[in-house]
């Protein structure tokens, strides 16, 4: 069966999915309950499952946390809701401390089956602490899981998927593509939720990226195309564990990649994934990978936020400078 969805009731489907499936699955989060959340992920569903499994929290992210790690020690399954990425820090020193290493500090004794939502990136013309892309931080951290849906076929069985992981999990949600719909297949997952995925074949030139800007990738593709230059364009979908087979197999067939995030370059996970396919397919390279971000500042007020994040003519400058090697 088939249903045409945005990514933000795909997801309610997905957590309504996991609440009728497993009763140990609870929310948490400030303004989920008769609000549905900022962003209506969660509308209808504590009218539905009640206000012990569906719970409005104090505003207090580390307590949230902090109170879903104590209740995985006692065997329940917590989503949490953050209400937006900047929001996140308060709660840091329990994910990166506590969350993330639990289970090796008790040598797999003891699991965190907990999942952390978090509405990410820009694009919504918001204020600071609104708009910022934090995965860096997370998967940078060992003992945690991060992935991020682009498609609402994908926003629907990876919040399953993720709620069934043993492990903790950072669920960044591209808060730009809320309204995005697609068509959701709810009879069986496509992917595993560690897989990336090819969303469009190429010869010339290898794109990745994740989340909102998988959008933007398929728009410069497009233009590239329109210009005589074929662009494949890979999803990553999962940010840590990475899976590098996809980007892998294509870089070596185009000769040429670029990566393409809304978070800083600096140190970021765009690095990471340069870093490893020029050290992994050296030989078949016939450029330099090569990075579009956003800048090493701070996120700027809304008005600058279209020059401060990629877009497809960027990631074109980028295509002609690696086809020009």
């Amino acid at each position: 069966m088939t249903e045409n969805l945005p990514i933000s009731r795909a997801l309610n489907a997905g957590l309504r999915r996991a609440l009728e499936t497993n009763d140990r699955v609870l929310l948490m989060g400030e303004d989920i309950g008769p609000l549905g959340g900022v962003f209506r992920v969660t509308e209808g569903l504590q009218k539905d499952f009640g206000p012990r499994r569906v719970i409005d929290s104090p505003l207090a992210e580390s307590g949230i946390v902090g109170t879903a790690i104590g209740l995985a020690m006692g065997g329940f399954r917590p989503v949490l809701e953050i209400q937006f990425d900047g929001f996140v820090f308060p709660a840091f020193d329990q994910i990166t401390t506590q969350l993330a290493k639990l289970t090796n500090r008790h040598e797999g004794a003891v699991r965190m089956p907990v999942v952390i939502r978090i509405p990410y990136g820009g694009h919504i013309g918001a204020v600071e602490h609104h708009q910022e892309s934090p995965e860096a931080y997370f998967t940078h951290t060992p003992g945690l899981r991060v992935v991020s849906p682009s498609t609402a076929n994908d926003a629907y069985w990876m919040i399953q998927q993720a709620i069934d992981s043993p492990d903790p999990v950072i669920f960044l949600e591209p808060k730009a593509k809320y309204w995005q719909k697609g068509e959701v297949d709810t009879e069986a997952p496509a992917l595993p939720l560690h897989a990336s995925r090819v969303v469009r074949r190429g010869t010339d030139v290898t794109l990745v990226g994740h989340g909102a800007m998988v959008t933007t990738l398929l728009q410069a593709a497009a233009l590239a195309e329109s210009e005589g230059t074929s662009c494949e364009v890979i999803d990553l979908r999962s940010l840590s564990p990475v899976d590098y087979g996809p980007l892998l197999d294509s870089v070596r067939r185009t000769g040429r990649m670029v990566y393409a995030q809304e978070a800083p370059g600096f140190t970021s996970l765009g690095s990471e994934i340069a870093a490893t396919v020029m050290e992994r397919a050296f030989f078949a390279l016939e450029a330099p990978v090569l990075r579009v971000s956003g800048f090493d500042v701070p996120f700027p007020p809304a008005k600058l936020e279209g020059t401060y994040l990629p877009d497809a003519d960027r990631i074109l400058e980028a295509v002609d400078r690696s086809l020009a090697y």
